[in-house]
């Protein structure tokens, strides 16, 4: 079967070359026609684990409590004080012009929010009408002082300095997306678990279709949403100094972001790839045949991506420019093979000189791509949907430019006219010839360095840290980087967190110390009676909202501990709670308030008042508490998994709260559980990723000693960019993960090209030191050109504005340059140190014998 494929290819791509790139080509124009459906996500899926249960729970609190996503605009007044007459109309304006976008709800400023304090309230007198700064006669001093140091809207509504306040944009929930998502996951862990019913399949495939046609509808009306506040607050920019805040900004600039550096850096890396074409081989024709071999495989890949529905995200958005580099390395192993045979045997016609470079280059080329695979499917196993995407995206992208290459380069050279000019003018093998020759005059230096190199890179992984600060992705010119800093620092803290507070088996408890002044009979009866039963004159039977464990003196007492605990951690900025209402009512009542009087209060609150203070923290039905926070997420000191655990080990250890009633969640959580999930998939993994290339080298090469020898330069450049990633301080993230499995997946492609190459120039003479000499000269030279193409390549994301593209630039351009010394330098030495090859058999056939059409692949 394998002779007649062979026979197949060569009888096709040699002899009907038309017919081949005729097919290429009507299977591009196929492609290029899903373009137009082409789409990218920066959704909150794409920043989540898949299986991750918290993300359900998220969903089902956020529709609990109906706290959709929100939008902050931070106003600070260019002509003077906030609080002017000239400052507030400008406001109000404002407010009003955000309050008419599509998809707002409502919009929260210093203008609406009711003011007790301004002057200070009894409980009595608040049934008389709140006040808001808006009310004729309201004295804007007591105001100010109110936002300042009430528990209320400190650090919330108003900056320390008094000068920069917030208008809160409320969204409306997308009640309908969270249903039908909640569903989806609901049926893919059953088909995880136990397995699903044909209707059930087919159901979890129509819901799966309809959220996806949703999230698409809420991701434009969200982007069109955001680009019409920018309007908005770029009317206002002569005014006020205005910075916008919030996922939805974030999400879409994220979008920007990937979209320019798609384009910029897509076409920057291009326009260098013809430079260094041109550099290299100095013929227009070997510009053009990788080029074109290049852009089909893109064009080919981004068209199936489109036709289905296979987004690009924040993890994927370099997936262009990596397939373009990988297609350019088999290329140019292509061009360089057939320009050294065209080099050495002029009197060879095209047929014979296409084949003969496709027959030596088919294997490593093959292997090269399949321990490339290897790498990038060890990253479907992340758990994290754009890991997983990447990762399928990278195989199926390599797999189809290893055949556009065998298929396009050789099919183009037999249509192009044979030139041989300027084949022997290549003099760079005098430069990786020094790689060899300081290889064999150091040898106690390539050993030191990389024995060197190896223990940094120890010392520099066990620094490894999965913590990252979300405001440190974006460059300090960018305006989410400059609303962040300013919502952050002024207006407590950005990252959400929301505490979640389930009823105690004993609710008891709650009334420990405390007079009940609707108990009927003695403690037995107390026991087994809710305290707030038919007989309460004040609520009756059907008054719920009395009814919740949470409002009664003891509930409110823990809720009001672990408030003033979560208020004393330096990472956390504003929080808010029933706690807040607590601490307000007692200070208008003047003193504390038992069941009796919280009942009273609870029942006799304005609207205006339950919807700011205790709605969006209690639900009676299912009685449970809520208090939420916001992490700042510019202190440099934030270790999300340990604030977490911290807060949880109070709960339990100090308070006594059952572990079954605390619960913890909000994008802290969700971003958090990603990011721990990093190590555990990932650089655990990389080790199965060695041992299944160690058995793909055993197979190629049929030698324990050689398949190692192959391994460590690539597992040391693996570890040097771990490692310079830990002692630099870089977090490892969804972006930064991806870089080892880059270094592992091309960077071996080296040692197969290399040693491929070795063992047929020691088939010659037997001779380690001069085949290496050869081989650096040869195969040295397609290694050299791929690396530096790669380095220099990828080094131009170091101009992009968002510091992901910047650290897998220069992450990537370090991994190669680990790559490729390690091949030119540590592995001839190992060769040449351990001879692992056996003593080369006399050859039948001299070099020089021309290679007929059909005589089959060389076999080594």
């Amino acid at each position: 079967m394998l002779s007649a494929f062979k026979t197949c290819y060569e009888n096709l791509v040699i002899r009907r070359p038309k017919t081949v790139l005729l097919f290429v080509l009507l299977l591009v124009l196929a492609a290029a026609l899903g373009l137009p459906r082409f789409k990218l996500d920066a959704s909150a899926d794409s920043l989540t684990l898949e299986a991750d249960k918290s993300i359900d729970y998220f969903r089902e609190i956020s529709e609990r409590y109906a706290s959709g996503d929100f939008l902050v605009v931070t106003y600070r007044y260019r002509d003077g004080d906030l609080f002017t007459d000239a400052s507030l109309d400008t406001l109000g304006r404002l407010r009003d012009d955000l309050a008419q976008v599509g998809g707002v709800t409502s919009v929260q400023s210093i203008l609406d929010v009711p003011l007790l304090y301004s002057p200070k309230l009894s409980i009595t007198d608040i049934n008389d009408g709140i006040r808001t700064l808006s009310t004729p006669g309201t004295d804007r001093k007591l105001a100010r002082q109110e936002y300042l140091s009430s528990p209320i809207y400190r650090e919330l509504i108003l900056s320390p300095d008094g000068q920069t306040t917030a208008l809160l944009v409320n969204l409306k929930l997308d009640s309908r997306g969270i249903e039908l998502v909640r569903e989806r996951d609901a049926l893919r862990r059953k088909r995880n678990g136990e397995g699903l019913t044909e209707a059930e399949s087919a159901r979890l495939e129509e819901v799966s279709q309809v959220y996806l046609e949703h999230r698409t509808a809420q991701e434009h009306e969200s982007r069109a949403r955001v680009e019409e506040v920018r309007e908005i607050l770029a009317g206002y920019k002569g005014e006020a100094e205005l910075f916008l805040g919030g996922v939805s900004m974030i999400t879409a600039d994220m979008i920007s972001f990937i979209q320019s550096d798609l384009v910029v850096f897509g076409t920057g890396i291009l326009l260098f790839i013809i430079a260094t074409l041109l550099i290299i081989f100095r013929q227009v024709r070997w510009v053009l045949l990788p080029l074109a071999t290049c852009v089909t495989t893109a064009v080919m890949m981004l068209g199936l991506l489109s036709w289905l529905d296979w987004r690009l995200t924040v993890i994927s958005a370099n997936f262009v420019a990596l397939l373009l580099i990988i297609t350019l390395a088999i290329t140019i192993h292509l061009a360089v093979r057939y320009r050294e045979y065209a080099a050495q045997h002029p009197e060879w016609d095209r047929e014979q000189l296409a084949l003969a470079a496709v027959r030596f280059m088919a294997k490593p080329c093959l292997y090269t791509a399949l321990t490339t695979i290897v790498a990038f499917a060890s990253l479907v196993v992340s758990g994290i949907r754009p890991v997983i995407d990447f990762g399928w995206m990278m195989t199926m992208g390599v797999a189809l430019a290893l055949v556009l290459s065998f298929l396009m380069i050789p099919a183009l050279l037999m249509v192009l006219p044979k030139r041989t000019g300027g084949m022997s003018e290549d003099n760079s093998h005098a430069f990786t010839l020094l790689f060899s020759r300081f290889a064999e005059r150091h040898r106690g230096v390539v050993l030191g360095v990389s024995l060197v190199a190896a223990v940094a890179s120890a010392v520099g992984i066990s620094q490894l840290k999965v913590e990252n600060r979300f405001i440190d992705y974006f460059d300090d010119s960018t305006e989410i980087y400059q609303g962040m800093l300013v919502i952050d620092r002024r207006l407590g803290g950005t990252v959400t967190l929301d505490i979640i507070l389930d009823k105690p088996a004993e609710e008891e408890a709650a009334f420990e110390g405390e007079e009940d002044p609707f108990a009927v009979g003695g403690d037995e009866e107390f026991a087994e009676e809710d305290p707030f039963a038919s007989d309460d004159p004040f609520g009756g039977a059907d008054d719920t909202a009395e009814q919740s464990y949470w409002f009664t003196v003891g509930g409110l007492a823990k809720i009001e501990q672990l408030h003033d605990y979560l208020e004393q951690q330096p990472e956390i900025g504003k929080v808010q709670s029933l706690a807040t209402f607590y601490k307000v009512a007692r200070d208008l009542n003047g003193g504390p308030l038992n069941d009796f009087e919280l009942a009273v209060a609870r029942t006799s609150l304005p609207q205006e008042i339950t919807d700011v203070l205790v709605d969006p923290y209690l639900s009676v039905e299912h009685s449970q508490a809520r208090i939420t926070l916001r992490a700042m997420e510019t202190d440099p000191n934030l270790r999300r998994d340990e604030l977490i655990q911290r807060i949880y080990n109070y709960a339990h250890d100090e308070m006594g709260i059952a572990p079954d009633n605390v619960h913890q969640t909000g994008l802290l959580v969700l971003y958090n559980n990603m990011l721990q999930s990093l190590f555990k998939s990932q650089i655990l993994t990389l080790g199965a990723v060695f041992v299944g290339i160690l058995l793909m080298f055993l197979v190629l090469f049929r030698s324990m000693s050689l398949a190692i020898i192959a391994l460590i330069p690539n597992m040391l450049a693996a570890c040097v960019v771990l490692g310079g990633m830990g002692l630099a301080g870089i977090p490892l993230d969804m972006m930064t993960i991806t870089i080892a499995a880059i270094t592992v997946g091309i960077g071996v492609d080296h040692a197969i090209h290399y040693l491929y190459r070795f063992r047929d120039e020691f088939a010659k003479d037997g001779d380690y030191l001069a085949t290496m000499h050869r081989s650096h000269a040869t195969i040295g030279r397609a290694m050299f050109y791929t690396a530096i193409t790669i380095i220099a390549g990828f080094s131009i994301l170091a101009l992009s504005k968002f510091v992901p593209s910047i650290y897998f630039g220069l992450l990537t351009a370090l991994a190669m340059t680990a790559a490729l010394l390690g091949s030119l330098t540590l592995l001839p030495l190992l060769l040449l140190l351990f001879k692992p090859l056996p003593a080369p058999e006399p050859r039948d056939k001299s070099p020089g014998k021309p290679l007929a059409v059909g005589e089959g692949l060389v076999s080594s």
